[in-house]
């Protein structure tokens, strides 16, 4: 599981992906998978570059805030701290290893749209056991796929 956030005129947004996977070795790229439902996704598609996060289990509270909020009502950035970085790129200070890609190519799949990445910047946080699929899924999603 990871946070995806997404910066475009003037709109910032943000939410939870269980689908994303590297995609390439030579070169280097990541692939995540938006939602066409979701806040997100709609500022993606004028987005340059997302930030892409991981969360250590002890942050399950954002896993819930960006997985069962909506940005549609929501600024889920409010009390997160948070910083700008690569391409204006929000970065969630909490997390426990970041990166920043821009955005190749966008790849419809159905109900979701995969933005294939290109890694130009990252860091590392919090030390401890990664977010898991299983550790979210109590968490009732914002935007419900329809």
């Amino acid at each position: 599981m990871c946070v995806v956030t997404a910066v475009a005129d003037g709109e910032r947004a943000g939410c939870l992906v269980g689908f994303a996977s590297q995609c390439s070795l030579k070169p280097p790229r990541f692939t995540v998978w938006l939602s066409k439902v979701n806040h997100t996704y709609r500022v993606a598609r004028a987005a340059q570059c997302l930030a892409v996060h991981l969360l250590t289990r002890d942050r399950r509270d954002l896993a819930e805030l960006f997985g069962g909020e909506t940005g549609d009502d929501v600024d889920k950035f409010v009390g997160v701290d948070w910083s700008e970085e690569y391409g204006g790129a929000l970065v969630l200070r909490d997390a426990a290893a970041w990166f920043v890609g821009t955005i190749l190519h966008r790849t419809d799949g159905g109900d979701h749209v995969g933005f294939v990445l290109d890694p130009v910047q990252w860091g590392e946080g919090r030390a401890g056991p990664l977010l898991r699929l299983s550790d979210a899924l109590p968490i009732d999603a914002g935007h419900p796929v329809e």
